[in-house]
C-alpha cells in the first residue's frame, strides 16, 4: 500500500517546480529568447533561428522522453534520471553567460543543450506528482504547485530586473543567466534530499537490459494507451492547443521588442506581468479542475488565451500589449497547469512514468512544430512585406515608411494567425473529449 506523502515532501516537490520556473521566466520568457534574436544574430533572421533552436530541442526530447518515462517506471530511478537532466540543465544555462554577438552556433547549441534538460526532467518531475498527490488532490496540488514555482520565477525576475536597472549592460544580461542557473539548481535540491520515491524497482529478466526492456514497454504502453480511446482524444487536443500555447511562449518577447521596441527593462516587467497573474491562474484552475472537472477548465482558460492573441493581433500600443499580457498570463499557467493534472488523474495506477512520456510525445512534437511555424511565418512574412518597399501593409495596418523593421512587425502580426488556429482547432477537438467516462473507467 503506498504510504501518503508527508508535508515536507511535498513542498520538496513544490520547490523544484520554483527553480523550474525561474529557468522558463528568465531563459525562455525575459531575458535570453530577445537577447538571442535581437544581439547574437540581429533582424528577421533572428525569429526564424529562435523558432529552428525550439524546435530540435524539442525533437530531440519527443525522441527521448517516452524511452526514458519507460525506463524510469521499471528502475524506479525517477530521481536519478531527474537528477541528470536537472544538471545539464543549469550547466548548459550557465554557458549561455559565453555567448555574445555574433556566436550564433555556440548560442544555439548551449539553449538546445539547456532546453533538453528542462524539458526532459519535467518527464520525471511530472510523473511524480501522483507520489505526492492522492487521486482526489491531483488537480488542486498541481495547480499549487504551478503556482508557488512561478512565485518563485517571479522573485528571479525580480532578482534580475534590480541588477538590469541599477546596473545594466551586456555582461548583465548574460550574468542573469547564471544567476538564473544557480536558483534551479539551490531549489531543485530539497527534491533530491527529502522527496521518498516509492515505486519499487524491479530484477532484470535474465538476459535482458534497459534500453530493450523500454523498447518492450514502450510497445506495451502505446498498445495500452491506444485502449484508452478518450485519452487518445484528449492527447490529440492536446498536440494541437499546446503549440498556440507554446507559441505565444516562445514569442512573447521577441513579440515586445519588435512591435514596440521594448528594453531588457521593459521586457522583465511585461513578464513580471504574465507572472503575476499566472499565479492567480494556477490557483484558480486547480479549484476549478478538483471543483468541476479538467475539461470544463481547459475550455475555458483556452477560450480565454485565443482572446488574448486575437486582441493582441489588433493592438497598436505598449499599454494594450502589457494588458493583453496578463490575460494571456491567467490563461497559459492555467491551461499548463490542469493539462499536466489530466494526464495524472487518467493515466492507469503504476503506468505514470509511461503515459507522462506519451504525454511528453504529443507535447514535445507540439513543441518542435509550432516555434518552427512562427519563426520561418515571422521571417518570410518580414522578407516579403520588405520587398513590398513603402507600400507594405497587412489588412487595416499599413506602414507608409516602408523598410525593414516595418516589413519585421507586419511579419510578427501575420505569424500570430496560425497560433490563434491551432488554439481553435484543439478547443474544438478537446469539446468531444468524454473526461466522466474516461475517468470513471480508470478508477473502477
Amino acid at each position: 500500500m503506498k504510504t501518503k506523502a508527508t508535508r515536507r515532501e511535498r513542498w520538496a516537490w513544490y520547490a523544484y517546480d520554483i527553480g523550474n520556473s525561474a529557468y522558463a521566466s528568465v531563459v525562455i520568457l525575459a531575458i535570453y529568447a530577445a537577447y538571442f534574436k535581437d544581439v547574437v544574430v540581429g533582424g528577421v533572421e533572428g525569429s526564424r533561428l529562435w523558432g529552428i533552436s525550439v524546435g530540435i530541442a524539442m525533437l530531440v526530447v519527443a525522441l527521448i522522453s517516452p524511452i526514458l518515462g519507460t525506463i524510469a517506471d521499471y528502475s524506479g530511478r525517477k530521481k536519478r534520471f531527474l537528477l541528470l537532466f536537472t544538471i545539464q540543465a543549469c550547466t548548459a544555462t550557465a554557458l549561455l553567460f559565453f555567448v555574445k554577438e555574433g556566436d550564433i552556433v555556440i548560442g544555439m547549441l548551449f539553449y538546445v543543450l539547456a532546453e533538453i534538460g528542462y524539458r526532459s526532467g519535467q518527464v520525471f518531475y511530472n510523473s511524480l506528482l501522483p507520489e505526492v498527490a492522492e487521486p482526489d488532490e491531483i488537480g488542486r496540488v498541481s495547480g499549487y504547485g504551478w503556482a508557488i514555482g512561478l512565485m518563485g520565477g517571479i522573485v528571479c525576475l525580480l532578482l534580475v530586473l534590480a541588477l538590469v536597472m541599477f546596473i545594466g549592460g551586456g555582461f548583465i544580461v548574460r550574468l542573469s543567466l547564471v544567476i538564473t542557473a544557480l536558483y534551479f539548481a539551490i531549489f531543485a535540491t530539497p527534491l533530491f534530499l527529502w522527496l521518498r520515491e516509492r515505486a519499487e524497482p524491479k530484477d532484470l529478466p535474465a538476459g535482458e537490459n534497459y534500453l530493450a526492456l523500454a523498447f518492450k514497454r514502450l510497445r506495451h504502453t502505446i498498445k495500452s494507451v491506444r485502449e484508452h480511446r478518450e485519452f487518445i482524444k484528449y492527447m490529440i487536443a492536446f498536440l494541437i492547443y499546446n503549440d498556440g500555447v507554446l507559441m505565444a511562449i516562445n514569442f512573447a518577447a521577441i513579440f515586445g521588442v519588435v512591435m514596440f521596441g521594448l528594453d531588457q527593462q521593459q521586457i522583465i516587467i511585461f513578464m513580471l506581468i504574465v507572472q503575476g497573474t499566472s499565479v492567480i491562474g494556477s490557483y484558480i484552475s486547480g479549484w476549478m479542475a478538483d471543483r468541476f472537472s479538467g475539461k470544463v477548465s481547459l475550455v475555458a482558460f483556452l477560450i480565454l488565451m485565443l482572446a488574448s492573441v486575437v486582441g493582441l493581433f489588433a493592438d497598436e500600443s505598449v499599454t494594450g500589449f502589457y494588458i493583453l499580457g496578463g490575460v494571456a498570463g491567467l490563461a497559459l499557467s492555467s491551461v499548463q497547469a490542469v493539462s499536466r493534472a489530466m494526464v495524472g488523474l487518467l493515466a492507469p495506477p503504476g503506468q505514470s512514468a509511461e503515459f507522462y512520456g506519451f504525454f511528453a510525445v504529443a507535447g514535445r512534437t507540439s513543441s518542435f512544430i509550432g516555434p518552427t511555424i512562427y519563426g520561418f511565418v515571422a521571417a518570410e512574412a518580414a522578407l516579403w512585406f520588405e520587398a513590398q518597399g513603402e507600400k507594405a501593409s497587412f489588412l487595416w495596418f499599413e506602414y507608409l515608411e516602408g523598410g525593414a523593421p516595418y516589413a519585421e512587425q507586419l511579419g510578427q502580426r501575420v505569424a500570430l494567425l496560425p497560433v490563434m488556429v491551432f488554439l481553435i482547432v484543439g478547443l474544438v477537438m478537446l469539446l468531444f473529449v468524454d473526461e466522466k467516462s474516461t475517468r470513471s473507467a480508470e478508477r473502477s
